[in-house]
């Protein structure tokens, strides 16, 4: 039977409810919190001297400045809770999370998925909700194949970090929405486009029920088309705990990029298997973390 566009709203509007358990209550960090009584004092001393605004309107000026550059930090914590490497268990057994971004792509993503399976190695996918709602059938084959789908938003628009919060909710809920429909999976994971955090996204995350994740180290591979490069990147320094980034979707159209990405993959791989390293999902790496 068709699936109507009522049905599939009130789908949606299922996939969403359904995560609600996962939702925790939101804090600010110390940072924020600073940030917070900054403008307090701030407010209050201008009242108190109005000639001293300029001194005061400079130190906010430089704390917004400070939180504008922690968000441009991929392993920051000033903004809120971030996932940059894996618990101490999950290194301790030799782990390394391979996580994947912008999918699914229909003319990367099976390779990717090849590559993984004869390797027998695991991995994350941070979905693109528009793209899983149009890709359905390879959004679940992801599952399919033992590994994890998490949450990249829905646009992926390079405006994500400028939205407040009320907008990147719904803009994160949205993509839950989608995945959740495709797959059947309810991500765990969230991940900003292009990396750029904004200090008001921790509160739709809390709201969303979502852990923010970063990376350790990653493969700049939508930057570069040289595979030895990218490899590298990604190899230098490599350790158990890891949790390493590539992208297989909007990679761009060129079959020399594609290449760029599977040569890359391929001697990670390998690398990881001489090295006695074992990739795993996100979600198997922190079962058994005290807060997992």
């Amino acid at each position: 039977m068709p699936t109507t566009p009522t049905s599939t709203l009130h789908s949606a509007q299922g996939a969403v409810a359904r995560t609600t358990s996962l939702r925790h209550a939101w804090w600010p960090t110390p940072a924020l919190g600073a940030t917070a009584l900054l403008h307090a004092l701030g407010a209050a001393a201008v009242s108190y001297e109005p000639l001293a605004w300029p001194w005061i309107g400079g130190g906010l000026l430089a704390n917004h400045a400070l939180l504008t550059a922690a968000g441009f930090a991929p392993r920051s914590a000033l903004l809120g809770s971030n996932l940059a490497r894996l618990p101490r268990t999950a290194a301790d057994r030799g782990e390394v999370a391979l996580t994947f971004d912008d999918e699914p792509d229909p003319e990367l993503t099976p390779r990717v998925l090849d590559l993984l399976d004869a390797t027998g190695m695991k991995a994350s996918f941070f979905l693109v909700g528009e793209r899983a709602a149009r890709h359905p059938a390879l959004a679940r084959e992801i599952v399919l194949r033992g590994h994890s789908v998490e949450n990249h938003s829905y646009h992926h628009s390079p405006w994500f970090a400028f939205c407040g919060v009320g907008r990147a909710r719904r803009e994160i809920e949205r993509a839950q929405g989608a995945i959740v429909e495709t797959t059947g999976s309810v991500p765990l994971y969230f991940r900003a486009p292009f990396g750029i955090r904004s200090p008001l996204l921790e509160p739709a995350l809390a709201a969303c029920g979502l852990q923010y994740v970063s990376w350790t180290r990653r493969g700049l591979d939508t930057l570069d088309r040289d595979a030895a490069k990218v490899f590298d990147r990604l190899t230098h320094g490599l350790a158990a705990g890891d949790v390493l980034l590539l992208h297989d979707g909007a990679v761009g159209r060129a079959r020399a990029d594609f290449m760029a990405v599977l040569a890359a993959l391929r001697a990670l791989l390998e690398r990881l298997a001489v090295r006695g390293l074992k990739s795993v999902t996100l979600r198997a790496a922190c079962a058994d973390a005290p807060n997992g």
